[in-house]
C-alpha cells in the first residue's frame, strides 16, 4: 500500500474507534428521540445535520490551521478547549432538561379532587398535565431542542483529525488533505447514524410504563451522564 493509501484507512480507522468510544456521538438522540417521540427518520436527520456540525468545525480549524502555518501543538490545544465547552455544554443542557422533565413529571401525578354539588360528594383524577398541557401543544411542536443539540455538537471536536491532517499537509499534499477529510467525516457520520438506528431498534423493544411521566427526565439524565463522561473521564 501507498502512503496515501495507508493514510486513508488510518483515517477511517480512527474515525470509527472514535465515533464508537464516544458515546456523546450517539447516546444523545436516541434519548431524545424517546422522550420527544421522534420518529426513526427525524432522528436519523437530527444525527445526520449534527454529525455533519460535528466534524465541519474540526475541518475548518484544521484547514485554518494549515494555511496561517499554525503548529500542532497549538491546533490540539485548541480542539482541547472546545471539547472542554463542548463537555460543559452537555451537562448544562442535561441539568436544564432533567430539572424539566421532573417537573414535567410532577405535573403528570394523578391525584383525586374530591367536590360537592347539591347536596351530593363526588370525586375526580386527573393531572395537572392532561388539565394545562393543550396551552403549550402549538409551542411543543416547534421545540427548540434540536438546535440546542446542534450547537452542541458544532462546538465538539475530533480531536483525532487534527494530526491526520497535518502529515499530509507536511507533504504539500492538499489532495490528500481533503481526502482524509472526506473519509473521516464520512465514516464519523455513517458511524453516527448506525449507532443511533440500532439504539432505536432496541428502544422500540423496550416496554415502559404507558404513562412515560419520567421520560424526558430519563432523557435528561442521559445526557448529563455522556456530559459528565466527556469533561471528567475524557471520553
Amino acid at each position: 500500500m501507498s502512503e496515501a493509501q495507508i493514510l486513508l484507512v488510518t483515517a477511517a480507522t480512527v474515525a470509527f474507534v472514535h465515533t464508537i468510544l464516544g458515546p456523546d456521538h450517539y447516546v444523545v438522540f436516541p434519548a431524545m428521540a424517546k422522550a420527544r417521540g421522534w420518529g426513526l427518520a427525524k432522528t436519523l436527520r437530527i444525527t445526520l445535520l449534527c454529525g455533519i456540525g460535528h466534524v465541519t468545525g474540526s475541518i475548518l480549524l484544521g484547514i485554518i490551521g494549515i494555511v496561517a502555518g499554525a503548529q500542532l501543538a497549538g491546533l490540539v490545544q485548541i480542539e482541547s478547549t472546545r471539547g472542554n465547552l463542548a463537555g460543559w455544554a452537555l451537562i448544562a443542557f442535561g441539568l436544564v432538561y432533567l430539572a424539566w422533565g421532573l417537573k414535567k413529571a410532577g405535573r403528570g401525578y394523578r391525584h383525586t379532587h374530591t367536590h360537592v354539588h347539591d347536596g351530593v360528594e363526588h370525586q375526580h383524577e386527573h393531572t395537572h398535565q392532561e388539565a394545562h398541557a393543550h396551552v403549550h401543544e402549538a409551542g411543543a411542536r416547534s421545540s427548540i431542542t434540536p438546535w440546542a443539540v446542534f450547537i452542541i455538537f458544532v462546538l465538539g471536536p475530533c480531536e483525532a483529525l487534527i494530526p491526520l491532517f497535518m502529515y499530509p499537509a507536511a507533504q504539500q499534499s492538499h489532495a490528500l488533505v481533503f481526502a482524509v477529510a472526506g473519509v473521516f467525516s464520512l465514516v464519523t457520520v455513517l458511524t453516527m447514524l448506525a449507532c443511533v438506528a440500532i439504539a432505536m431498534v432496541g428502544l422500540e423493544r423496550v416496554r415502559l410504563p404507558a404513562s412515560g411521566r419520567f421520560l424526558h427526565a430519563a432523557a435528561g439524565a442521559m445526557v448529563l451522564a455522556c456530559g459528565v463522561a466527556v469533561s471528567f473521564f475524557g471520553v
